[in-house]
Order: C-alpha cells, then structure tokens, then sequence
C-alpha cells in the first residue's frame, strides 16, 4: 500500500498538469458559462447519523453560495472545487494560519474570504478547516461544537464518492499568494484511498 507521502507527490505532480491544461481551455473570467465540459458533482459533509451537510461558501453579509467539485471531461482523477457566487466560480482554498486548523476559505477576484461552512438540520454552522497534513494532502473535515470531525465529499449525480482535501505542491507552508490572500493548499476532490 502506497503512504499518503507517495501518494501525495503524484497527485501534486498531476495536479501542476492537471491545471496547466485547464486554465488553456478555460475563459479568463472564470465565470460559470466555463463549465459547459464539465460535470458538476455535490460537496457535502457525511454525518455519522447518515444524512448529509450543505456545505456553502458565507460571504461578509451572511450570504450562502453554493460550493462544488467540477469533472473535468479529460480527467476524472483531481477535480476543482469551487464557490459558485453570483455568475463566477471562485477558488477555494486552505489558508496559511497559525490556528491549529487551518480555515477554508472561497477567494474574490478582490482579495476577499468567503468561509466554507457546513449547515447542520438545525441550521448552525459547522467550521469546514484543514484539520492535519500528511505529506502533500491536508485532510479537510467538519468540525462540530464538541470537536468532531466529519468527512467532507464531493458526490456525483451517480452516488459515486470523493474525498475533499487539500492538496499541496510543495512541502513549505506558504504554497502560493492569490490575490494577497497566503494559500497553504488548494481544494479538490480526489477518489478515495482504498
């Protein structure tokens, strides 16, 4: 069996490819007309009790969007997730942070945060962060208000599952500055480790 560090450095190496071939196809305005080739799956956080969790990106107001992974029609193996708001799909990512876990986040074309939730059945709010690392993976959880930890994934109109993480191409803890926003990771979804 292949360790997560192995594993990891793949995935970063196809992620650097991956998102080489995209940003070719895609329009500079990131808007959502963009994903006409794409196949939108579900991100929802699985509760022990077995229903699922909205998650949402929250901007300042207290708005909630929509987040999602996106199948790409030339490789199914790591898929963005995005936030969609108001006509865009915005990158979601792990930030930098001296927290012990670090948040998610939905970044503007400004430079403003949009915090990922999960929307429990009573409406409160569930921290979505960055909760460890393991080589080039940070595994994303739900964090609930007694500590635990719920599985984030993207599920596709078929049930197939995917696992939320994020995914780093190098091993230092700033991986890049987007729009004067320190990224630590970027957000996919990725098949899960059998």
């Amino acid at each position: 069996m292949k360790s997560w560090k192995q594993i990891g450095l793949k995935m970063g190496l196809l992620l650097i490819t991956v998102l080489s071939y995209g940003q070719a196809e895609k329009n500079d305005d990131n808007s959502i007309e963009t994903i006409s080739q794409e196949i939108v799956w579900h991100v929802k956080v699985i509760h022990p009790e077995g229903y699922t969790l909205d998650v949402k990106a929250i901007d300042p107001a207290g708005n909630r969007y929509d987040v999602k992974a996106l199948e790409n029609s030339n490789q199914r193996y790591i898929m963005d997730v995005k936030a969609f708001v108001g006509g865009k799909m915005l990158p979601v990512k792990v930030l930098v942070s001296e927290d012990e876990y670090k948040p998610v986040v939905a970044i503007t074309d400004d430079g403003v945060t949009y915090q990922i939730v999960a929307i429990d059945k009573d409406g409160k709010y569930l921290e979505v962060r960055g909760v460890r690392k393991s080589g080039y993976i940070v595994h994303i959880k739900a964090i609930d208000e007694s500590g635990a930890f719920y599985g984030v994934k993207a599920i596709s109109q078929k049930g197939k599952l995917n696992d939320v993480k994020g995914i780093k191409m190098y091993d230092k803890r700033l991986e890049v500055t987007m729009k004067g926003v320190e990224v630590h990771a970027h957000v996919v979804a990725l098949p899960q480790v059998q």
